[in-house]
């Protein structure tokens, strides 16, 4: 085994929307011949093959992370927690209750959620779940994805579930805010993303709060996982073990 493995922080990689631990899977094979362990998660609400799959809320997916931290941290092993896109919602959530349980988080083309938000609060409480809509009708940039990524995206997306879309998450614990985090901006530069944020743009809000932020530029669409895997390792790894 290489000893690496044991000095090196652990890295849990959480997928966004209508995704599992699958799109990750070019990322950790780059941490691993890095040293890290990594594990790849597939947050409740997106596993195919689970039968109340639309059921499952905010709450469940925090629970999740909170098992996965729990496991990863189990020797003594630092752990870094990669955040992509909309499960910046789950993992603000679990800083929430426990915001000493990582060592850093680390937000790809994502950022921390503010107390009272929800991914979309008015989704009709009869809708059951969100399909991946038509590529072109989606607000992400897809630069840099082939066509080989864009049909496995569309023939392996899992549609989100409505109560997760739904629920409005609360937030009172101060001390989430001195979590050490990271911010990998692809689709916008992070300055762009910092005036945002400090104009008090609903999605970005919280970010103008955090008392320890590293920004880190890494420009190409909203999937840099599939555009760029290499690279966004890279900067994982770097934003890991500073």
């Amino acid at each position: 085994m290489d000893v690496t493995t044991n000095t090196l922080p652990s890295i849990i990689l959480v997928p966004g929307h209508w995704l599992g631990a699958w799109a990750w899977d070019a990322v950790a094979s780059e941490l691993r011949a890095r040293g890290h362990a990594v594990t790849a998660l597939t947050l409740p609400g997106l596993d195919p093959d689970d039968p109340d799959r639309s059921l499952r809320t905010v709450d469940d997916q925090a629970k999740a992370l909170r098992k996965a931290v729990a496991a990863a941290s189990a020797d003594g092993t630092d752990v870094v927690l990669v955040a992509h896109s909309g499960a910046g919602t789950p993992v603000s959530v679990l800083l929430d209750q426990n915001p000493t349980a990582i060592s850093r988080v680390v937000y790809v083309d994502s950022g921390p959620v503010s107390d009272g938000s929800a991914f979309d609060a008015g989704f009709p409480v009869e809708q059951e779940e969100l399909e991946l809509p038509p590529f072109d009708q989606l607000a992400a940039s897809l630069e840099g994805l082939s066509e080989s990524d864009l049909r496995q995206f569309r023939e392996r997306a899992v549609p989100q579930p409505g109560p997760a879309m739904r629920q409005v998450v609360h937030l009172t614990n101060d001390a989430r805010r001195d979590v050490p985090s990271t911010i990998i901006a692809c689709s916008f530069p992070s300055e762009v993303l910092m005036q945002m944020a400090r104009a008090g743009n609903e999605m970005m809000a919280e970010t103008a709060a955090l008392r320890d932020l590293e920004l880190v530029d890494l420009p190409t669409g909203h999937w840099p996982m599939w555009s760029r895997p290499a690279d966004l390792a890279a900067a994982i790894s770097t934003a890991a073990v500073r």
